[in-house]
């Protein structure tokens, strides 16, 4: 995975822990709130699905795979 892949996950991610903590979106309209959270969790996963298990460190995979989404945007902004 070469570093402009990892930043597009990351922003991805961030994007996505955004959209969780947007309550007032979320209470004030919850169909468009949940839509963005599919909208950027179907990205996460077309991002994903373009890597190849054997170019990915097997920590990271596996918080891929668990979809421990946190932990690998922790792991991303290690490698800076």
């Amino acid at each position: 995975m070469s570093f402009p892949e990892y930043e597009l996950l990351a922003s991805a991610l961030r994007e996505r822990l955004e959209v969780i903590a947007d309550h007032a979106h979320r209470d004030r309209d919850p169909t468009t709130h949940l839509q963005r959270l599919i909208d950027v969790s179907g990205r996460i996963d077309e991002i994903i699905s373009g890597l190849t298990a054997e170019e990915l460190d097997p920590q990271f995979r596996h918080y891929l795979e668990r979809r421990s989404y946190d932990k690998a945007l922790a792991w991303i902004e290690e490698l800076r």
